[in-house]
């Protein structure tokens, strides 16, 4: 039996995977399966593999940190890494903040609403339609992407909660001239102010910079710029979920530096380790010091190999592969416009850095969901593994190591080119 055949012996449906590969070894931007196959990664572990699979120097440290101490938990005492790497995220993000740890990025979510509800005192909170924030019950609350993550959750999933449309303007129903946002991405704060919740009763708004699962969509900067103004005005505090954005994903360290605008709290997880499970909060000192001692916990968070890799990514993306990336991204998204002026099915071509959704519509507009999925498909056939995205599931997204080549992403964009000349008229 293969892999894929005994897990689904031992698993519900729930854990079935978007493939039937069976992975025996990763290196670099390739997977390799257990029937012989190399595969040209650009899923990357749903964009956790920053530096790639089996980093050396970052394999290397967490080898070493394992001849040390594996499990010390961080509720009971201190230990070098741990240490060490708090330090490095109050330096990277502004000097000014302090950090927890935890395991997963839909644990950090939780643990930053729960910070903000903690602070603040405040019952609402404020997220957006289109979002993807995790599984677990706080996180899945705020995630708007698809419906099928809250089917059966409902009486489960917390109260108070609001959600505003996110600009996703290549569908925008309202008056667009292609430069300035509609006026209705501003003044929904207003009506929903005045109609549901008072601000003065809002803890806070969480957003992704850039959504994920919702499909790879840039925001404008005048109303990033607008929600900050929003949450100054009323004392809300600003969360961002930097998950999948963060660790060099978009040419910068964080997705947050491409507006300028900077939140309260994030959640950042995912390349943070580049494959160890690892996620943390961010937050100002003086919200992060009103989080007294019982408040939140947890016991594997911090753990020491993991922050020991975490230590050496950071490091090693600090040592120029983030401005590779920057530029791998525009090199990237250059190819993909070629392919868009080649396939009418191809709405659109976005992202920052090497956060790269497309996005497809059927010759009368609608979202081409099964273009998308076949397209998924054909092209892992023929060594490229890539990913759907969006609420429609319309999108594909590549989202490769960040050492990606030239010649990687040109193997990549001609694969694509082949699938779909075969297929789209």
């Amino acid at each position: 039996m293969t892999l894929a055949q005994r897990c689904k012996e031992v698993m519900p449906p729930m854990a079935n995977r978007v493939t039937d590969l069976g992975i025996v070894k990763g290196e670099g931007c390739y997977l390799y399966t257990d029937d012989g196959r190399k595969i040209l990664d650009f899923a990357c572990g749903i964009g956790v593999c920053n530096l790639g699979h089996n980093y050396p120097s970052v394999v290397e440290a967490a080898k070493k940190q394992m001849d040390h101490l594996v499990h010390g938990c961080h509720n009971l005492v201190y230990y070098e890494p741990y240490v060490e790497l708090a330090e490095k995220l109050v330096e990277i993000t502004g000097g000014d903040r302090k950090v927890y740890f935890a395991n997963s990025g839909a644990e950090a979510v939780d643990g930053a609403l729960k910070l903000a509800k903690y602070a603040s005192k405040r019952p609402a909170v404020i997220g957006f339609k289109g979002a993807f924030h995790g599984r677990t019950m706080g996180a899945a609350t705020m995630t708007a992407s698809n419906s099928a993550y809250r089917k059966y959750y409902e009486t489960g999933l917390m109260t108070n909660v609001y959600y505003l449309d996110y600009p996703y303007l290549l569908h925008t129903p309202y008056p667009y001239d292609g430069i300035h946002t509609p006026e209705f991405y501003f003044k929904q704060f207003d009506e929903l102010f005045s109609k549901l919740v008072a601000p003065e009763q809002v803890a806070c708004i969480l957003m992704e910079p850039v959504q994920g699962e919702g499909g790879y969509i840039v925001p404008p900067v005048d109303w990033m710029k607008y929600v900050r103004e929003v949450c100054d005005k009323y004392g809300i505090y600003l969360i961002y979920d930097e998950v999948q954005s963060g660790f060099g994903r978009t040419g910068k360290m964080f997705a947050q530096e491409h507006f300028a605008v900077r939140p309260d709290i994030m959640t950042c997880a995912k390349g943070i380790a580049n494959g160890l499970p690892l996620s943390a909060i961010i937050g100002k000192k003086e919200i992060m010091d009103q989080w007294l001692p019982g408040a939140h916990g947890g016991t594997f968070g911090g753990n020491p190999v993991s922050c020991a890799a975490a230590n050496e990514t950071i490091r090693v993306l600090e040592s120029g592969v983030i401005d590779h990336a920057a530029k791998m991204g525009v090199y990237f998204r250059e190819k993909l416009k070629l392919i868009k002026e080649k396939y009418s099915c191809v709405a659109e071509v976005r992202g920052l850095g090497l956060m790269i959704g497309v996005e497809l519509m059927d010759e009368k507009g609608n979202p081409a969901a099964e273009l998308a999925n076949t397209i998924q498909k054909k092209a892992l056939e023929e060594g490229l593994f890539i990913l759907t995205c969006g609420s429609y599931k319309n999108c594909f997204r590549f989202i490769p190591p960040l050492i990606v080549t030239e010649k990687e992403v040109d193997t990549a964009v001609n694969i694509i080119d082949k699938v779909m000349g075969a297929i789209c008229k």
